[in-house]
Order: C-alpha cells, then structure tokens, then sequence
C-alpha cells in the first residue's frame, strides 16, 4: 500500500453539523474523504494523500504545474469553505501537510490556547473582498486616420495623448477616493482590515487595472450593511469599478504562528 501524509485543511471547533456523515458531502484534495482530527476542544479538519504527490520534493515539481495547483486550490478551498458554512474556521494554507495524525494532535495540542482564543474572534464573523479598479475608456474622439488627415497631425496626436493622460490621472484620482470613502464606510461595521498586494495579469478579474486589494472582517449578522456601505459610497465616482467578494471565511486574518518543527510541515 502506497504510503500516505495527512493533508491538513483548517482548524476548528467540533459542531453539530459536522458529526456523523456530514463529511461525506465533500471531497478534499486528490479526491480524498475527509475527516477531523481531535484534541481536547479543537480538532482539525484533514485528509490523506500519496506521499509520492506531497512530499517535500513532489512539491517542489508541483510548483511549475499550474493546472496541479489549480486541481489543489479549488478542492482545498472546497473544504475550507463546506467547514465554514457549519462553524468557525480557521483557514490553513494550501498544502499544509503532515507525516500522520498523530503529529496533527501534536500541533492542536501545542497550539490550544492561541487556536480557542482565535476561534473566539472569528466567531459569527466573516470576511469580505473589496477591489478597486480603474477604467479609463479609450479615446475615440480623434480617430488616428483623422489624425493622420489632419493639417498638422504631430499637434493632433499629442493633444489626444494628452486628453489621454488627463483622464487617467482623473480616473485614478477617482479610485483613490473611492478607497478613502470605502475605508470610512466600513468604519463600526468592519471591524478589521487587510490589505494586499494589487493583482496583476491573470490574477486580475474583468477590465481594468486593479489598484486597491483589500480584506473586511464584518460580523456575519451585517454583511448586508457592509455591502450597501460600499456600493453607496462610490457610486457617483466615474472611471471606476469596485468588485464585492464573498462571504468568505477569515482566509486574511487568520494568520497561525508558524510550527515548531517546519521539516515535518510542507507548505506552498
């Protein structure tokens, strides 16, 4: 029988929902059942996978598969997510992975008091994607032919670069804004912040460039206020698009301590 590691996906509280045949309702990385580890008050939500795939040196192959990554992603993310709907999570990064359950415990018991008192905090709440892009629509009102045809064409294509530049430095004035006035929107109903790096090329959803990528923790009971909040706030702002995502679990701000024993952990 081929040898397996224990995949670790969040850790969590122990609910109602999760007892008996819950788990059979979703499937965890490399197509794999799902189960939860416990010890004492926590437990931790795993799976088992081929240590010829999740070793630490089958990882580092990994790393240049993108449609492997994609495959893990969406089935961890899967995971996080069914665990969410049911009790409070916190989320664990993508490939976290163990040599046994036995090891699993080892780092719930260890860790027990930072994870009941991050439980604690992220109980009935939920988090929340705010992007912010800008869109500077293309100036077509001095056609390049025109331009060409045009008594001096070298005058008629910069004052078209320079109407170009001017409504971009308007539309990212617009979007600094529109940033400043959700920040202050989410004031008393967020009740966190986590910003992260603008995404570039394929990470960029739709039009557009994306300039503020930004994390809301919001209690789950006003969700629908936060959201309004936001639409409201930026929707006289012309050249710019701001996307919601979520509900999500707390992916951003449940950053766990590192382990104590990093060569037994994998991680991408």
């Amino acid at each position: 029988m081929a040898a397996e590691l224990s995949y670790a996906y969040a850790i969590l509280r122990p609910a109602a929902g999760l007892t008996g045949d819950a788990l059979r309702e979703v499937s965890g990385v490399a197509s794999g059942a799902v189960r939860l580890v416990g010890e004492g008050a926590v437990a931790a939500a795993v799976g088992s996978v081929p240590e010829g795939e999740f070793s630490e040196a089958a990882l580092k192959l990994h790393l240049e598969d993108l449609d492997w990554l994609e495959q893990v992603a969406r089935a961890h993310h899967g995971v996080v997510e069914f665990l969410a709907s049911r009790t409070t999570v916190l989320p664990l990064r993508l490939a976290t992975v163990y040599v046994d359950d036995d090891r699993v415990r080892e780092v719930l018991r260890r860790g027990a008091e930072t994870f009941t008192r991050m439980l604690d905090r992220f109980a009935h709440h939920v988090e929340w994607g705010v992007k912010v892009y800008v869109e500077t629509a293309r100036d077509s009102t001095v056609p390049e032919a025109t331009e060409a045809n045009a008594p001096d064409p070298g005058r008629a294509y910069l004052r078209r670069r320079r109407r170009q530049h001017e409504d971009r430095g308007a539309a990212w004035s617009a979007a600094e804004e529109a940033v400043r006035r959700i920040e202050a929107g989410a004031e008393g109903v967020a009740v966190e912040l986590a910003r992260h790096r603008p995404q570039q090329g394929q990470l960029a959803a739709g039009a557009g460039e994306n300039v503020a990528n930004d994390s809301y923790l919001v209690p789950a009971e006003r969700s629908d206020e936060f959201r309004e909040r936001v639409r409201r706030t930026t929707r006289d702002l012309p050249g710019v698009r701001v996307e919601i995502t979520g509900p999500w679990a707390p992916y951003s701000f449940a950053v766990l301590p590192e382990p104590e024993a990093p060569e037994e952990v994998e991680r991408l």
